[in-house]
Order: C-alpha cells, then sequence, then structure tokens
C-alpha cells in the first residue's frame, strides 16, 4: 500500500487532548472562571468603591462593613451545608430574631451569660431539629417545612418577647459577642472565621462533609451506597440552627437589645451569599469559604451604594441583578455556557494555529 494514501487525521487523546483543550480559549475560561469570578468580582467592587467615595477606603468604614457582615457569614455558613444537601432553609431569619429574645430575656432574668449562651443555642438547635425532623420523617420539602418553621418561631419569639423590645446591658455578654477583642481581631470577626475555618475542614476533609456532596449529588444513590442519609439530613439541619442562634448572639450584643423583628430579610441575605459563592440550588456544589466570600459581595456592594447615596429601592435592584447573574454562573450552566462560547468562537481558530 503506498505511502501517499489518505488517511483520516488521528484525533489527540488522553494527555495529548487536555494539552490541546487546554490551549484553547473554551478550555482556559473553563478552568479559570470557576475559580476566579468572585475574588475578581469583589476587586472590581472595591476599585468602584474607591473612585467612588473617598471614604470607602478607611479603617472605619471597612469595621463597620465586616461587623454588618459577620453576622450574615454565620448564617451563610449554615445555609451553605443545607444547600449543598440540595434543601434550603428558610427559617433562619426567625431563629436569628428567637436567639436576641431568649438570650435577652435570660440575661434580663439574672441567668449566668454562660448558661444563657448554652440555654439561647440549645433552643435554636431544637428549632433546626424539628425542621430536619419534618424534611425526613414526614418528608414535607424543604422549603414548605422551613417556611412553616420560619412562620411558627417568628410568632413564638413574638409571645415571649411581651414588649416592644428588651434591652441588654450585660457587659460580658456584649464585650464576649461584639466589643471585645481576640488575637487582635474583634470578636464578631474572630467568630466568623473560626465558623468558616471549621466548616471548610468539614467539608473538605471528613466523610460527614464529603457525604453531603454525595447527597445533594444523588440522594437516592447516596442512599442505596449505605450513607446514613437522614442522620445527616438531621445534622445539617440542625446545624443551621445552632448557626444561626449565634448570628442571632453577636446580633443582640451589637444591637444590645432583643427583638422578634430584628431577623427580617436574614434568610434571603444568606441565601444570596452561598449563591452568588457559587454554591448550586440544586445541591452538590460549593465551599464555606466562597459562600462567606460571597456575603463579602454583597456588604461591599451595598456599602458602596449607601456611601454614594443610593436610596433602598434602587439597591434592592441592582442586589437582585448580582443574585441573577451569580445563579446563571453557579446553577444555570453560565460557565459552560460562555466556555462554549468561546470554544466555538476562538478555540478552532487556536486548534488550527497549533497544528
Amino acid at each position: 500500500m503506498s505511502n501517499n494514501t489518505l488517511q483520516e487525521p488521528v484525533k489527540p487523546t488522553g494527555d495529548a487532548a487536555d494539552a490541546l483543550q487546554r490551549t484553547t480559549w473554551g478550555g482556559v475560561v473553563k478552568r479559570l472562571l470557576p475559580k476566579s469570578y468572585l475574588l475578581l468580582v469583589l476587586v472590581v467592587i472595591i476599585v468602584i468603591g474607591y473612585y467612588v467615595s473617598a471614604d470607602f477606603l478607611t479603617l472605619r468604614n471597612a469595621e463597620n462593613v465586616i461587623a454588618a457582615a459577620s453576622i450574615v457569614a454565620v448564617l451563610a455558613v449554615g445555609q451553605f451545608f443545607v444547600i449543598l444537601t440540595g434543601g434550603i432553609d428558610l427559617s433562619v431569619g426567625s431563629i436569628l430574631a428567637m436567639s436576641t429574645v431568649i438570650v435577652a430575656l435570660t440575661l434580663q432574668a439574672g441567668m449566668a451569660t454562660g448558661l444563657s449562651v448554652a440555654f439561647t443555642l440549645f433552643c435554636c438547635g431544637i428549632a433546626g431539629l424539628i425542621n430536619g425532623l419534618l424534611v425526613v420523617w414526614l418528608r414535607i420539602p424543604p422549603f414548605i417545612a422551613t417556611l412553616a418553621m420560619m412562620s411558627a418561631v417568628k410568632g413564638f419569639s413574638y409571645i415571649i418577647q411581651s414588649t416592644s423590645l428588651i434591652q441588654i446591658t450585660d457587659q460580658t455578654f456584649i464585650d464576649l459577642f461584639a466589643r471585645g477583642t481576640t488575637l487582635g481581631l474583634q470578636n464578631p470577626v474572630m467568630i466568623f472565621l473560626v465558623v468558616m475555618i471549621l466548616a471548610a475542614i468539614v467539608a473538605k476533609f471528613t466523610t460527614f462533609g464529603r457525604s453531603l456532596y454525595a447527597i445533594g449529588g444523588n440522594p437516592e444513590a447516596a442512599r442505596l451506597s449505605g450513607l446514613p442519609v437522614a442522620r445527616n439530613l438531621l445534622i445539617t439541619y440542625t446545624m443551621s440552627g445552632l448557626l444561626a442562634g449565634l448570628a442571632g448572639l453577636i446580633a443582640a450584643a451589637q444591637l444590645r437589645q432583643g427583638s422578634s423583628l430584628i431577623g427580617v430579610g436574614y434568610e434571603l441575605d444568606a441565601i444570596a451569599a452561598v449563591v452568588v459563592g457559587g454554591a448550586s440550588l440544586m445541591g452538590g456544589k460549593g465551599d464555606p469559604i466562597s459562600a462567606v466570600i460571597g456575603v463579602f459581595v454583597l456588604a461591599t456592594i451595598i456599602n458602596v451604594m449607601n456611601l454614594v447615596g443610593i436610596s433602598s429601592e434602587p439597591q434592592l435592584v441592582i442586589k437582585g441583578a448580582v443574585i441573577v447573574v451569580a445563579v446563571f454562573l453557579s446553577s444555570a450552566g453560565g460557565v459552560q455556557r460562555i466556555s462554549g462560547f468561546f470554544k466555538s468562537h476562538f478555540g478552532r481558530r487556536t486548534a488550527q494555529a497549533a497544528s
């Protein structure tokens, strides 16, 4: 047979194919965008804030942003684990408010600070456990179960509050969760950093964390493979309730009061932060550190808008647009669509040039 016989070009496989893919625009975008877009967005927002307001890059403003974000950051970590399993927790804002009311009432009654904090977290953990029982045992969809709990907890908080608000004067409690410092950092900052780091370790390096990814990816496959799906879901919702209670303690110390109205809208902020952080609402994707970065993306946007005098209504529109873009990138296949666009328009040219 002649060596000049025309043959089909051999397509590269294995490492050669991977190397070729990495040389295309589509491959570059697909590898870099999921890892870098969040930090890039945060940097862009900071640069914009620097140019639009002279007060943005000041120590006082940074402290204000971090103090406000610390509450949502703790909430977002708990919400992340629930969303990781394919669920959602709409009750965390109400549990946060209940936490402020319970700790304010117990401190007012003369209970020791440590015992008051422990009792408050216990009550919030029970609320989270009830969420888990509704989802696991009664098989109520998480959206409905936690929506019902949101209403029930809000009503309970209002009933036990009995007055418009309850003042907190316990200086030990205020220093512990608001004004005090540890290792040079304000205690709220230290709290959310510890929570974030522990959550990252649990998600990445423990059997429990890896099982949550499996449950979010395919609950039935996780069950058939022998994973304790029901137990892990109960733990996840209980953990969300506990972290909502911890966020409530920070809020109560910062505001020095307990009120059933404090937590309004916090559940949506936590969900938005987790989604902005790249987690998928379908479950099985994301990490707690990115969720916390999502908190600071939203908090920084709001801070910049406040500094330039944008009223609350346009702020809601801009915030909604940011959430839509984040959902597009994380849950609606946005990264794949963008990488596919670059691959289809530029990938062929790069591949032809390489050949």
